[in-house]
């Protein structure tokens, strides 16, 4: 009687407990299709849109378009000035291509040898002076490393290696190992002689120190380039260029040194810069306009903590249309379609906008939705955007940024840079063991993709941030000739005329990417607390400040 009674007991105890809990709300992950992608990256990347390049009338279609997707999806304006669009103030410059850099017996020629650009807003700047090489161009006091120490070079040319010095056995970490860090970067080694006094500066190109050809370098610095105004009291360069190697090893002979004994001496500690027997001389004339572009921003305000935000990005801007070559045929394709680069990010952040729109409930935090302008010229839109953040810097709980979506079909892992610097990390390996896939950090440390793109600029106002890379597991038969197509686009498409749509791509993979990376967003959105980069970390550094 007892274990009936108690059996009793147990099934009204059923019946009557209260009913399990609904399914928390979530993105509504089935919005995001191949065919919506798709047709995005067809329209963004069609010669109509003339390249998408800044303060063109490709680049305006480009800005409307994105702006009308995110009104039809009901997401309303997110500028701090209540419309779509935050107005990026930028020069627009175009070199004369009769540039040259004279030394006695010598000329070093325009698009050939050298492409220069310049730091002043001026029609014509004139450079000449002394050459002096400073190995890596690095000053790190936290690391005991001054390329600079003991020389003056102001109002002198600087020569500098591109990327980091290698680790020596006894340092195996120094300057991140086999990983790039923004010392390497060729942004860093313009700023740092500009701090220096430096009037001009001469990058020596290698496809081994840079991680790309001579080719992108004369696709990507040549034309119009894009800047932000000069500030009052900011140090700038007169001349920033690149040289070719075959040209460097000519100039640093005629200044009577050897340049492949001079990399080896300023690969190791100690190095101190060496002033070449030869004077250069360049004169630089431009075509500087002031004109404004703009991030294209969208926001779904949060139901509970309106005042706190995740951004997500991806910059719209391209190449725009090159110039005719002297040694083009006529019919030659000039337009910079970037498909891969950015068109599939612009419609990865459109995609994942509408599954968190049609979600059946609000996020708790606000979702912003920012597609950057002139990130290809150096961060310009993100970097704008940081500094005029819609809401607080502080506030910002994390950035999620998307630079090129797998176009090659599944994998089985997933990349995001920066993953293992913040807690958003554990959160994205999480999602993804969910759905029986692996979360892999950065696969080409070597090559710094994680100071290449928009979420850079808002790490180093201290924001955690990631950005979606390249993953390497393809699943079915063709896995390792799917890996071989990926590895080539760097050398033969990236920043090219060549990356275009191809009907034969597919966005499967991409798909699954974007529905990780939509639930990603939606769960910073409802948690507690902010996502913090872990102790240490250098970005972790600036927030606390």
């Amino acid at each position: 009687m007892r274990t009936s009674a108690w059996l009793l007991l147990v099934v009204l105890a059923i019946g009557c407990s209260a009913p399990p809990p609904p399914p928390p709300p979530s993105p509504a992950e089935d919005q995001i299709t191949a065919e919506s992608f798709t047709n995005h990256v067809k329209v963004l990347a069609s010669d109509e849109f003339e390249g998408r390049a800044p303060a063109t009338p490709g680049g305006q279609k480009t800005q409307e378009y994105l702006a009308k997707q995110l009104s039809d999806l009901g997401i309303a304006p997110g500028a701090p000035d209540g419309s779509y669009f935050q107005q990026v103030p930028i020069v627009e410059s175009v070199v004369e291509r009769n540039f040259v850099v004279s030394v006695p017996g010598n000329t070093y020629r325009y698009f050939q040898d050298v492409v220069a650009f310049s730091g002043l807003d001026r029609p014509r700047v004139q450079v000449q002076g002394d050459v002096v090489f400073v190995g890596y161009g690095i000053n790190a006091p936290e690391l005991k490393w001054n390329d600079y120490e003991g020389a003056n070079v102001r109002g002198k040319w600087v020569m500098i290696m591109v990327n980091d010095p290698p680790a020596p056995a006894d340092e195996p970490t120094l300057f991140g190992g086999n990983a790039l860090t923004y010392y390497g970067r060729w942004t860093y080694k313009f700023e740092e002689a500009a701090r220096q006094g430096a009037a001009g500066a001469l990058l020596i190109h290698t496809d081994a120190s840079a991680t790309y050809p001579w080719q992108v370098v004369q696709s990507s610095w040549t034309g119009t380039q894009y800047s932000l105004p000069p500030q009052a009291g900011e140090p700038a360069l007169g001349i920033k260029a690149w040289i070719s190697n075959s040209a460097a090893l000519d100039l640093v002979r005629r200044g009577g040194r050897d340049l492949e004994a001079l990399r080896a001496a300023a690969s190791r500690r100690g190095f101190k810069a060496v002033t070449l027997s030869i004077r250069a001389a360049a004169t630089l004339q431009q075509q500087a306009t002031r004109k404004t572009a703009a991030n294209v921003i969208g926001v779904i305000r949060g139901a509970t903590n309106p005042s706190e935000a995740v951004i997500y990005s991806a910059h719209w801007d391209a190449f725009g249309v090159r110039e005719l070559r002297p040694n083009d045929p006529p019919d030659a394709d000039r337009i910079y379609n970037g498909a891969y680069d950015n068109a599939t990010g612009c419609a990865g952040v459109l995609e994942i906008a509408k599954a968190l729109a049609r979600s059946p409930e609000k996020p708790a935090r606000s979702i912003y939705f920012a597609l950057v302008t002139a990130e290809e010229s150096g961060l310009l839109g993100a970097g704008f955007m940081a500094a005029n953040p819609p809401v607080p810097v502080d506030k910002i709980a994390a950035n999620i940024n998307i630079d090129g979506v797998n176009y090659l079909g599944p994998t089985t892992d997933m990349v995001q840079l920066g993953s293992e610097r913040s807690s958003i990390g554990p959160m994205v390996e999480a999602i993804l063991k969910e759905r029986g896939r692996v979360l892999v950090g950065d696969t080409h440390p070597e090559r710094g993709y994680f100071f290449r793109s928009d979420h850079f600029a808002f790490a180093k106002v201290g924001v955690p941030a990631i950005s979606y890379n390249e993953p390497k597991q393809f699943t079915g038969p063709n896995a390792a000739e799917l890996l071989k197509k990926q590895e080539a686009y760097n050398s033969t498409d990236y920043h090219q005329p060549s990356d275009e749509y191809d009907p034969s791509w597919d966005f499967s993979g991409g798909v699954n990417d974007m529905k990780v990376l939509a639930q990603l967003g939606w769960r910073i959105s409802q948690q507690p607390g902010l996502p913090a980069y872990h102790a240490g970390d250098q970005f972790g550094e600036v927030r606390k400040k």
